[in-house]
C-alpha cells in the first residue's frame, strides 16, 4: 500500500502543550559508551525497499536558495566520509535536576557527509533502577514538537530501567531549526482565511502561503531540502550507535509513529521494540482525514453538553447546539473579536477550540465554559491563548514548532496541485462541516518550495513485533489510522483503547499501561486485537 504520510492540516500534536524546561548552564561531563559500529568508507545509506513515484506537486514554489548561516551550523567532526560522525563521543552535562542534555553533528546532506554540519540537541534521564535496559528514544509528534521537553514530562512509572532519550529531530527544538520570518509576518499567515468563501479569497489563501513560503526558503535555505523523516531517522540510528545501543527502542505519539515506521522500514534488523501510539495514516487510502477526527470528538462533546450542561446557553439538543456553535463560528468570518492588538479570526477560534479534543473528556467543562463565555462577552482571549498554544505561539514570539510543523510536513507529504485541494476540501466539509469545513484547505504545501521527499510503500518486513495503539474516539489520528498501520506493517499488533482524546498511554487506562511495559521491558507481545477500557 503505497504511503501518504499525516499531512493534512498545520494542527500541531499535543507536545505542544508540556511545559518549557530550559537547560541549566553545564556542569560537568560523563561521556557515552564508544560506537557500536565500525563505519567504513563503503558505508552506504539504508533506503526503503518500496518506493513509489512522487507526486507531481505541480505549484510548489520556485525560489532562489539562499546560502544562510543557522544557529547550529558547524564544521563536520574531523576525519572523512560518514566514519567521521559514527565515531564521535557524546558528552552528556547536567542540565537541571535528574536530567542530562548533550549535542551530536550530523550531515546536513546524508549523501554528502564531507559538507555541511548541524547540530541535533538531546536530553535524557537516567535509568534509576538495575538491570539497566538501555535507551528508551521517544518523541511527543508535531512533527517539530520538543522531544526534550517531552522528556520531562514523559511518566516513566514501569521504565525507570530505560535511559529515556529525547532527541530533538533536525528542523525542530534545540536541533538546528527552521527559520522563517517575523512575528508579525508568522503572525500574517496564521490568521489567512482557511475556509475561503470566494475565488477572492482563495486566491488570498494561496498567495498568502506562497509568501509563507518565501519567507521560510529565505530565512532556512538549503536546510528546507533536508529535513525529512527519512534523514531525521538516519540520525536516529546514529545517536543508537553513539549511545552504545544494540538495537533501537522507541516510544512515539502522532507523528512520532510516522518516524518510528520509516525506522522499522529503513532498519527493521535494528528494531528491538517499538510501540506506535496515535497512529497516523502511512497509507493512500481515501475517506478519513484528521477533520474526520475533530468531528468525532465535536459531536461526542455535543451529546455529553446536552445532558450535563446546566445552563444550555447552546441549547437543549444536538442539533441546537451545533446550530449556535457554527453560526457563531460563521460570524467570526466578517466580524472577528479584537484581543489587544491582535484579532482572534475564523480560524483561529477553530485552532482555539480544537486545542481542548486533545485531552478527552476531562476538559469538557473547561471547554463549556470558554465558548459560553466567549459568546456571551466577546471576549476571544481564551480561544486565542489556546490556538497560541496549539499553533506553538508563546510570550509573543513563535517558536520552533509553528516553523518546522509545516516544513517538515510539506516536504514528507506529496500533493497534486492546487486544483486538487480545494476538491479535496469539499469533499472532507462534506463529511466534516464543522471541522472539515473550518480547519480549511492545505494550501500551505502545494504552494511550498521543497519539492515532496521519497514516498514510502510501507512494510517493516523483517521487524520483530510492532506495536501499534489507536484510540476509538483519538480527535487527531482517527481510529481507522492505527487499524491501517497495523495491517501495513508486516509485524504490528493492534492494540485499541476505547475513549476520546490523542494518544492513550498514561492517559487513564491501566490496562494500556500494563501492555506497554511489559512490551518494553520483558519482552512480552501483546495480543493483536486486545482491546482496552479506560480506567
Amino acid at each position: 500500500m503505497k504511503a501518504r504520510p499525516f499531512l493534512t492540516t498545520l494542527f500541531a500534536a499535543i507536545a505542544l502543550l508540556f511545559t518549557s524546561c530550559a537547560p541549566n548552564p553545564y556542569v560537568t561531563a560523563t561521556e557515552s559508551p564508544s560506537p557500536t559500529t565500525s563505519i567504513t568508507e563503503t558505508f552506504t545509506l539504508p533506503t526503503p525497499q518500496h518506493l513509489y513515484n512522487l507526486w507531481p506537486a505541480p505549484d510548489r514554489s520556485t525560489f532562489t536558495v539562499p546560502n544562510v548561516e543557522l544557529p547550529g551550523f558547524a564544521n563536520p567532526p574531523a576525519g572523512t566520509g560518514y566514519a567521521r560522525y559514527f565515531n564521535q563521543r557524546v558528552e552528556w552535562k547536567p542540565c537541571g535536576s535528574d536530567y542530562e542534555c548533550a549535542t551530536v553533528l550530523a550531515p546536513l546532506d546524508w549523501y554528502a557527509p564531507d559538507g555541511q554540519a548541524i547540530t541535533l540537541a538531546m536530553k535524557r534521564l537516567v535509568a534509576s533502577e538495575t538491570p539497566k535496559l538501555g535507551s528508551l528514544f521517544i518523541n511527543s509528534g508535531g512533527p517539530g514538537a520538543s522531544v526534550q521537553d517531552y522528556v520531562a514530562a514523559f511518566k516513566n512509572i514501569g521504565l525507570n530501567q530505560f535511559d529515556i532519550v529525547g532527541l530533538d529531530p533536525r528542523g525542530s527544538g534545540e536541533s538546528t531549526g527552521v527559520v522563517c520570518g517575523t512575528t508579525a509576518q508568522t503572525d500574517a499567515f496564521y490568521a489567512l482565511d482557511a475556509s475561503p468563501d470566494d475565488e477572492a479569497e482563495r486566491i488570498a489563501l494561496v498567495e498568502g502561503s506562497r509568501v509563507f513560503a518565501k519567507e521560510c526558503r529565505d530565512g532556512s535555505g538549503a536546510l528546507l531540502d533536508h529535513i525529512s523523516t527519512i534523514e531525521t531517522v538516519y540520525d536516529f540510528d546514529m545517536v543508537r550507535q553513539l549511545l552504545g545501543d544494540e538495537k533501537f527502542n522507541y516510544f512515539g505519539i502522532s507523528y512520532g509513529t510516522y518516524i518510528g515506521s520509516v525506522y522499522a522500514e529503513l532498519y527493521p534488523h535494528n528494531v528491538g521494540h517499538l510501540v506506535l501510539d496515535a497512529a497516523v495514516n502511512i497509507t493512500d487510502r481515501p475517506g478519513v482525514s484528521q477533520a474526520d477526527g475533530f468531528e468525532l470528538a465535536l459531536n461526542k462533546w455535543i451529546e455529553w453538553y446536552t445532558i450535563n450542561s446546566s445552563a444550555h446557553q447552546l441549547g437543549t439538543t444536538v442539533a441546537q447546539v451545533r446550530t449556535t456553535l457554527t453560526d457563531w463560528v460563521m460570524g467570526l468570518d466578517t466580524n472577528p473579536i479584537q484581543v489587544g492588538d491582535r484579532v482572534l479570526t475564523q480560524s483561529l477560534a477553530v485552532t482555539g477550540l480544537a486545542l481542548y479534543f486533545y485531552f478527552g473528556t476531562d476538559y469538557y467543562m473547561t471547554l463549556t465554559d470558554i465558548i459560553e463565555y466567549t459568546i456571551q462577552t466577546r471576549n476571544g482571549a481564551y480561544l486565542l491563548s489556546a490556538a497560541d498554544a496549539l499553533n506553538g505561539r508563546e510570550d509573543g514570539y513563535w517558536d520552533q514548532m509553528g516553523l518546522s510543523f509545516p516544513a517538515i510536513a510539506c516536504l514528507d507529504g506529496g500533493d497534486d496541485g492546487v486544483a486538487q485541494t480545494w476538491k479535496d476540501w469539499e469533499e472532507i466539509a462534506a463529511r466534516a462541516p464543522f471541522f472539515g469545513n473550518f480547519m480549511g484547505a492545505n494550501t500551505t504545501c502545494v504552494v511550498w518550495s521543497a519539492k515532496p521527499a521519497a514516498q514510502i510503500d510501507f512494510s517493516g518486513a523483517g521487524a520483530p513485533p510492532i506495536v501499534v495503539i489507536g484510540g476509538t474516539g483519538d480527535n487527531a489520528t482517527p481510529y481507522q489510522y492505527a487499524e491501517w498501520m497495523a495491517a501495513e506493517l508486516e509485524s504490528g499488533v493492534l492494540i485499541t483503547r476505547e475513549g476520546v482524546g490523542h494518544g492513550s498511554f498514561n492517559a487513564g487506562s491501566s490496562c494500556i499501561d500494563k501492555l506497554v511495559v511489559r512490551y518494553l521491558t520483558q519482552d512480552v507481545t501483546p495480543a493483536n486485537g486486545t482491546v482496552c477500557q479506560m480506567g
